[in-house]
């Protein structure tokens, strides 16, 4: 394994702009020589679910062994342990082999605020790559490593993502530890995940996310989200798009928007003010003071060495009282509370990841102007408390990528996983800057959820249906139970139900399959009355789920449907008659 990382590294180049530092032979030995230990004391590869993957690690998180630079040599110091989130991806097998530039003190979308060089576009290397992670989507985009670890705070994990045609996953606030992270606002300082595909990111996530109590925001997931979209999905769209003129991205969303439509997603528009207003709140407001409070210390001692637009928006945090700073908070509030309203009842709000992109040129003559307009369906994000997954979409005419961006409310992290990976299938792109295809993939295992069978009044149309529903449950599919079970229709229940038990008369009957979140399954069953109850019912094809089931004592007086096959073919036929 050493001669290959010898090898790996040895193919960096040290002129990349991407990379700020990459590992030693000495650094990766000692990495190799963890895992070897372990297997020493008796554990086995299988052990480590990454073990031995590659990964990069933006310079704004720390990594033991490497100078932590936040992209400014002045402020830069070597930290003594690593950050939770890569302990844990060391600890699950992963090696790094380098930290990545971005936009200084993770201050921009563009990829160009750094004393070690702007990091171009791994498609066009005259336009930006976006950032502010913007070494580690490009070293993923160029297939230097599977995966690497950004941040997001205003949309530096996906809009990189968006320019370089790769996955970028910005959990929910508080899923991954910040606990060894170079804060730029705290309160909305998210690490987020590069790869060139949903399923490798959705691993690195389970793997790097958890609670943490030595992080302050630290939250625990309360597995009361969906795990997954509805069946017929209904994606939000801005009723007011803006692309800034830019013909071509406008072009390519409206194609993604289509592909979407083929997917069989209904598209609805909705008034996009509330997002556009807190989008503005996050520069243009108080909360830029966050990043003035994260780098004050730098500010105050070394204020040459810092990029001079980056130390112009951080300046202007110092104009700002505490009183400017709770009533942007209220405003905050009031907003993200509208935004929330406003996402009900769909499964996601979809937009380009940026209207628009620019070359470093233009960049450097309008830099705070264009870096703006970057963040139009961004901003927002994290001060709304939301989840998102960058996609890669349709190119544009000129062959610059232009991804499209899933976003949805807190915790919603695996059903955006999981149409992420549904909508990548069906997109016909290579992965990142290479020429490499989607691989054929099992079906990732989602969690979260408990997969229960319905046959009664829980089916859909049914009069208890709300119960899964008003719970986030998902429909999955409708199919049977194998043949060792019969369908009674109990006397005297309202509304009707039907009991179904393990008979020596048994056939198929149909049951709908539904996933319900893991917090909300207790709530369910509470509400089951006897004689039902909620056992182990097996499949056609041998699965064995959860399902309602009925105790023997109430069947004495209940008529046998079995041979209808299901209730509501007994329904129908019998209110027919």
């Amino acid at each position: 394994m050493a001669q290959l990382y010898r090898a790996i590294i040895k193919g960096f180049d040290n002129n990349d702009p991407a990379w700020i530092s990459c590992a030693s032979e000495q650094l990766i030995s000692f990495q190799i020589e963890q895992l070897a230990r372990q297997l020493r004391a008796g554990k086995s590869p299988a052990d480590f679910p990454l073990w031995g993957v590659p990964f990069a690690v933006k310079d704004n998180i720390d990594v033991a062994g490497f100078e932590t630079t936040a992209a400014c040599p002045a402020f830069a110091y070597w930290p003594e342990n690593d950050a939770t989130v890569v302990a844990k991806l060391k600890a699950a097998g992963a090696i790094v082999v380098g930290k990545t530039n971005l936009d200084q003190f993770a201050t921009g979308l563009v990829g160009t605020r750094s004393p070690y060089g702007a990091v171009p576009n791994s498609f066009d290397a005259r336009y930006v790559s976006g950032g502010s992670s913007s070494g580690s989507a490009s070293v993923v985009a160029r297939g230097l490593v599977p995966f690497a670890l950004g941040t997001d705070t205003a949309g530096s994990g996906r809009v990189p993502a968006g320019f370089n045609n790769i996955v970028g996953l910005k959990p929910t606030k508080g899923w991954f530890s910040a606990h060894g992270v170079v804060p730029a606002c705290r309160l909305n300082d998210t690490v987020s995940v590069f790869a060139l595909t949903v399923d490798d990111a959705a691993i690195v996530a389970q793997i790097a996310g958890g609670y943490d109590p030595s992080d302050a925001y630290s939250r625990h997931n309360p597995h009361t989200a969906p795990a997954r979209f509805a069946s017929s999905p209904r994606l939000a769209v801005p009723d007011r798009l803006e692309f800034f003129g830019d013909e071509q991205s406008e072009a390519a969303f409206s194609q993604s928007l289509a592909r979407l439509a083929a997917l069989g997603v209904q598209c609805v528009p909705i008034d996009f003010t509330p997002f556009r207003l807190l989008a503005e709140q996050l520069y243009a407001g108080a909360w830029v003071a966050e990043r003035t409070v994260a780098v004050a210390d730098t500010l105050a001692n070394f204020p040459d060495a810092m990029d001079p637009t980056v130390r112009g928006i951080v300046e202007g945090g110092k104009r700002f009282s505490a009183c400017d700073a709770w009533q942007a908070e209220y405003t905050r509030a009031a907003l993200a509370r509208e935004i929330n309203t406003l996402l009900a009842g769909f499964d996601a709000l979809v937009v380009p990841t940026s209207p628009t992109i620019h070359t470093i040129k233009e960049m450097a003559e309008e830099p705070v102007r264009y870096n703006s307009q970057f963040g139009t369906y961004t901003n927002f994000t994290n001060l709304a408390d939301l989840s998102a997954l960058a996609l890669p979409g349709d190119f544009r005419a000129d062959g610059l990528p232009a991804g499209i961006t899933l976003i949805a409310p807190a915790w919603h992290d695996a059903a955006l996983a999981d149409f992420g990976r549904l909508w990548q299938q069906a997109l016909p792109l290579p992965l990142g800057a290479t020429s490499k295809a989607l691989p054929t993939s099992a079906p990732a295992a989602n969690t979260g959820f408990v997969r229960l069978a319905v046959v009664g009044a829980h089916l859909r149309g049914q009069p208890l249906n709300a119960q899964l529903t008003t719970r986030n449950a998902v429909f999955v599919e409708e199919t049977t139970t194998d043949a060792s079970y019969q369908l009674f229709a109990l006397a005297k229940t309202t509304p009707p139900k039907p009991g179904l038990a393990r008979g020596e008369h048994g056939q198929p009957i149909i049951v709908e399959l539904w996933d319900v979140p893991l917090a909300r399954f207790g709530e369910l069953v509470a509400e089951v009355p006897a004689p039902l109850g909620i056992g182990s019912i097996t499949l056609i094809d041998g699965r064995q789920v959860k399902g309602f089931i009925c105790e023997p004592y109430a069947l004495a007086d209940a008529t046998d449907i079995t041979s209808w096959g299901g209730w509501k073919a007994w329904l129908a036929r019998h209110h027919s008659a």
